[in-house]
């Protein structure tokens, strides 16, 4: 007899929900979310056609024609970036603009050139190579990734950053060919406009916050008009509809150096565009590979050549609008592309373009000085991540930085070199890349790896991370064992997890062998640290290592009262938990505040002690671990020496 299916038997639907990137949205939330990525884009994305025509000597019209062309060309590059095709496109939320990256560059290039839209034509045969360059060689730089390290990244992200902050403060003295540096007025413009930024940032929030450039700009211009200061004539004179055409300018001209220097200029936003691409596969939850990495620099290649025909510059994914999504969480790729329809649309109405081109420069560089500085702060963060007390790290962000400084400060320096090498290096961003990118090459991949040295004590030798490795237990233990005091237990068992990628790795090892040592082991371990204040300490009778940890809050220097209470505070706590109260010191300079720690903790529970004195051993042994570090590398001994009174 046949079954009836009944609603629990009938079998369900299992076609899968698409994942978030991929959802496509109602039309009025695409066209919401979309304007809003506008929004927050366009102050940045129009900033770099504004730098370069004043920097090179474009008329006002030649200008508005360059802004309309930048926004139709970034709405079709986005679209590519974020729906994609065949190989090309990521198909991610990346919005496209234009690099802050070329802007130096570029303004080299044109101004070796003779400047005007003489100037704009090799700058546009550069690109146009620039572009095809990046699309031949992504599937190659997709396997270099390991040669671009944050030590490069970060480098590389805070030269930008510093070597745009002169362009952006010279257009808040007034810009152009008279900069007024004594003007009050241009000094209040630029100020004024920076402080609203700053004041909309920290008052406001979402999506307010991430349009207080634009909205900074647009009160900043609002107040010069008012004061007969800022003048949109242009804005009547332009028409409602306008198309960008195919080389409006004129042919575009090839030099051999122009080429070159775009084609670092082109390496150095490929590395931007990797972190871009990870950041934003981490935000929308989406497993990045070598293949995703190469369709996105595909369609910056593409997107770049496309600008240098249709008269606009070098593209790669916009850092505001990756943060944009990590606001919003919306992740939609569709979005984006709706933002590049709205984008191709504005470029096609050039008196939106004449509005922007009349902004005041005072204005401008108050706006500038926030955006450049935040993308050195940027490049500050990536640094973080990078192990200095590898003293190789250190000579590697240091040199790269001053040579750049060094160009950006005395352009002229580049005058002494040949005439096909000065337009590559009369950039800061371009040698300060390039050395960065070099050296880390030489210091981490070219010869023998020795690694940071990671103990030592000046006028001894230094052990280094590769003879660490290669370290017998016995050798290992007495390398380290003045970390802890007493067995050696709890070294021993980091010798185990060997090989050690990085000074990192190395103290993350002490610190699991102490948390994983069985119990019996941890209470003597607890035993044999010394009281706070005791005699034994201030003579020295316990080792070198606790009478510097307790010197450094005076207590081998107590009066008889202080030793007294410190002496009562060890006693009452070894009645109680049954060992020593352990505290680290150097974090704790303040002898009173000690004792009400000590006093605080006598409340607790014995098994809520145990683990706080395992806590405070570890603390005391990561200190003992960064001396080690110190002493053994000479500019971190220097910086020790010079800081050692805050540090402890």
């Amino acid at each position: 007899m046949p079954v009836r299916a009944t609603a629990r038997s009938r079998p369900r639907k299992t076609g899968r929900r698409p994942h978030p990137v991929d959802e496509v949205l109602p039309a009025g939330k695409l066209a919401v979310y979309g304007v809003q990525h506008v929004l927050a884009f366009y102050a940045g994305a129009v900033i770099v056609p504004i730098l370069l025509a004043s920097a090179i000597g474009l008329s006002e019209r030649e200008l508005i024609h360059l802004i309309n062309a930048d926004l139709f060309t970034c709405g079709i590059a986005s679209i590519i970036q974020s729906l994609g095709f065949w190989k090309i496109g990521v198909r991610l939320p990346l919005l496209q603009g234009v690099t802050f990256t070329a802007v130096s560059p570029m303004i080299a290039i044109g101004l070796a050139a003779g400047g005007g839209t003489d100037g704009l034509l090799v700058i546009y045969g550069a690109v146009i190579v620039g572009g095809l360059f990046t699309f031949l060689i992504a599937p190659w730089f997709s396997k270099l990734i390991r040669f671009f390290p944050p030590v490069v990244t970060g480098t590389v992200i805070t030269i930008i950053g510093l070597a745009l902050l002169p362009v952006a403060a010279q257009d808040a003295v007034g810009g152009g060919s008279t900069p007024d540096p004594t003007s009050a007025r241009n000094l209040a413009y630029a100020l004024g406009t920076l402080a609203v930024i700053v004041v909309i940032q920290r008052v406001f929030r979402g999506f307010t916050a991430t349009v207080a450039v634009l909205i900074g700009l647009v009160l900043g211009t609002g107040v010069a008009w008012l004061l007969g200061d800022a003048s949109f004539a242009a804005v009547g004179d332009s028409s409602w509809l306008g198309v960008t055409t195919p080389f409006y300018f004129g042919w575009p001209k090839f030099a051999g150096a122009a080429i070159v220097s775009m084609i670092v200029v082109m390496l150095i936003t490929a590395v931007e565009t990797t972190g871009d691409v990870f950041a934003t596969g981490e935000i929308v939850d989406k497993r990045v590979g070598r293949e995703d990495i190469a369709r996105a620099l595909r369609a910056d290649g593409l997107a770049t050549t496309i600008g240098g025909v249709l008269n606009s510059f070098p593209y790669t994914c916009f850092a505001e609008n990756v943060g944009l999504v990590r606001l919003t969480r919306v992740k939609s790729r569709y979005v984006v592309a709706a933002a590049g329809v709205f984008m191709i649309l504005i470029g096609l109405v050039p008196k939106a373009g004449a509005v922007v081109a009349g902004i005041p420069h005072p204005v401008l560089g108050g706006a500038a000085l926030a955006m450049f500085a935040t993308v050195a702060v940027v490049g500050i963060q990536t640094l973080s991540r990078v192990d200095f007390h590898d003293h190789r790290n250190v000579v590697i962000v240091g040199t790269s930085l001053g040579l750049a400084m060094l160009v950006t400060a005395q352009p002229d320096v580049a005058k002494a070199l040949p005439p096909w090498a000065q337009i590559v290096f009369g950039s800061g961003i371009t040698v300060g890349s390039i050395t960065a990118i070099v050296l880390n090459l030489v210091f981490h991949h070219v010869g023998k790896d020795f690694g940071p040295a990671v103990a030592g004590a000046p006028g001894t030798p230094t052990i280094r991370l590769d003879q660490v490795n290669r370290m017998s237990r016995d050798e290992f233990v007495a390398a380290f064992d003045r970390l802890f005091q007493g067995p050696t237990d709890v070294v021993a068992r980091a010798y185990d997890r060997k090989p050690f990628a990085d000074t990192a790795a190395l103290r993350t090892a002490f610190q699991e062998a102490l948390f994983a040592a069985p119990r019996e082991e941890q209470r003597a371990l607890m035993a044999v640290y010394p009281d706070l204040g005791g005699d034994r300490v201030a003579e020295g009778e316990e080792g070198d290592d606790s009478r510097e940890d307790q010197a450094s809050a005076g207590l081998t220097r107590l009066s008889d009262d202080d030793r007294t209470e410190f002496a009562e505070l060890a006693a009452a706590y070894r009645e109680r938990f049954g060992i020593p109260l352990i505290v680290c010191v150097r974090e704790h300079p303040d002898r009173a505040a000690i004792l009400r720690e000590g006093r605080r903790r006598l409340g607790n529970s014995p098994a809520q002690e145990h683990a706080a004195a395992l806590i405070e051993i570890a603390k005391v042994a990561n200190r003992r671990f960064e001396d080690l570090v110190a002493e053994a590398n000479p500019i971190a001994t220097a910086r020790a020496g010079a800081f050692g009174s805050s540090a402890r």
